[in-house]
């Protein structure tokens, strides 16, 4: 998915920068005012999670272009349902939420497509600088041999940082599940890469 810049772009970014200035960055603030209908509330809303929403469906999906169609689509859910959520709740939280089934809908709906299809787009802001490299192709085809929701607890956890707990509520298993699914991951990594580093 290629980002296609608007001829709106630069007076949106200013009206951003203005609602900034004149209301803060508080989140819960943001929440209310967006609550409230102020579209630029959201727009800092997005700004603030987009990175961290893109790591988590990457972690899912493991491609690139996948992941940034989830994020699309969960923010489009968010916007949709923010009437819905508590200011008093965590946002992130939240959203990451819709982030991983947003990204585990699109993984389903992989399976029925060409698994021979190219992994990656050239294009990419997030673009890893290391992803061509040998050690990180094989890295990434050894976390393909990973079952979905092993694959995606070891990445948040190991790469991004998401505690047990955290990463139960995003996937919709329990605690000890993760626990579990972490552990076997881990296991199976390392007997997989074991060759990794006898041939280096």
């Amino acid at each position: 998915m290629t980002a296609v810049t608007s001829p709106h772009a630069g007076r949106h970014a200013a009206a951003t920068a203005r609602f900034v200035a004149e209301h803060g960055t508080d989140e819960r603030a943001l929440v209310l005012s967006a609550q409230r209908g102020e579209r630029e509330a959201f727009s800092q809303l997005v700004r603030t999670h987009e990175r961290r929403a893109y790591a988590v469906a990457r972690a899912i999906v493991v491609n690139h272009e996948d992941a940034e169609d989830a994020v699309q689509e969960a923010f489009l859910h968010a916007y949709r349902a923010l009437h819905r959520f508590l200011p008093d709740q965590a946002f992130g939280a939240w959203l990451h939420r819709i982030v991983a089934n947003a990204a585990l809908d699109i993984t389903r709906r992989r399976k029925v497509r060409d698994a021979d299809e190219l992994p990656e787009t050239l294009a990419s802001p997030f673009r890893d600088p290391a992803e061509g490299s040998e050690l990180r192709q094989r890295l990434q085809d050894a976390l393909a041999t990973l079952p979905v929701r092993q694959r995606s607890v070891i990445v948040l956890h190991d790469v991004e940082g998401f505690r047990h707990a955290e990463i139960g509520k995003m996937l919709g298993i329990p605690e000890g599940t993760a626990r579990s699914d972490l552990h076997y991951a881990r296991s199976h990594l390392r007997t997989v890469l074991g060759s990794v580093r006898r041939d280096l």
